[in-house]
């Protein structure tokens, strides 16, 4: 029972991970125009991974999709697969979940469970990873040129998505932590530890079948 406790919070904290990861990619707010030294602000710039926008002092908004995904920079490219690919991988990690849980009634035997319940861990891991190093490299440049003396162009602040996308890597990392360790039936170190004594005892009795002087004669004096 405690152990499907545990597997059950693993997926939540997963799956609510999964859905803040995924909500980071139609988020508008990846970046937002910095009001640092200004005094009067007529118009707020921000960006995503898509598209980058401006509103006006009237509240009026005007947004253009980025042409072309060749004329992009290298690092919003790659924010882009690593998006995609946390997204993905976190979708197929719920799949495994379901599958390999022990509350389910699907899977196959406990031993198969086990495994896709490990392997369900591995996927949020990874996802985890995927979005946190895109969140950072977004963060990176955004910092980059807002403490560089020598950019002149609009500086922009870290927008809202990162902080969700930062979070939602963190649950599924922590999640996906939980599934990997969760003493399932095929991968617990307690039964790991009684084969290895079941085997000891075995070799144990088949030396005690022998005579010790049987192995070390002693020669009589």
């Amino acid at each position: 029972m405690g152990n499907m406790a545990t597997e059950i919070t693993a997926f939540f904290l997963t799956i609510s991970g999964w859905i803040l990861v995924s909500s980071t990619l139609p988020t508008d707010y990846w970046k937002v125009s910095s009001v640092d030294g200004t005094v009067i602000t007529t118009a707020t710039f921000w960006s995503n991974l898509w598209k980058t926008c401006v509103t006006d002092s009237t509240g009026v908004s005007n947004c253009k999709d980025f042409p072309s995904m060749l004329a992009l920079d290298a690092y919003i490219q790659v924010c882009r697969g690593l998006m995609i690919a946390a997204v993905s991988l976190g979708f197929f990690g719920a799949i495994l979940a379901l599958v390999g849980m022990k509350c389910t009634k699907i899977g196959g035997s406990k031993t198969t469970k086990a495994r896709l319940t490990v392997l369900s861990g591995f996927h949020f891991i990874l996802s985890g990873l995927c979005c946190m190093t895109a969140c950072s490299i977004y963060a990176r440049r955004i910092t980059a040129d807002f403490f560089d003396p020598l950019f002149v162009a609009q500086k922009f602040e870290l927008g809202a998505a990162l902080f969700i996308g930062w979070a939602g890597s963190v649950l599924c990392i922590l999640g996906g932590l939980i599934f990997c360790l969760s003493l399932s039936e095929g991968f617990s170190i307690r039964q790991r530890l009684l084969r290895m004594a079941s085997l000891v005892s075995k070799i144990g009795l088949k030396f005690s079948k022998f005579p010790l002087n049987s192995w070390f004669p002693v020669e009589e004096s």
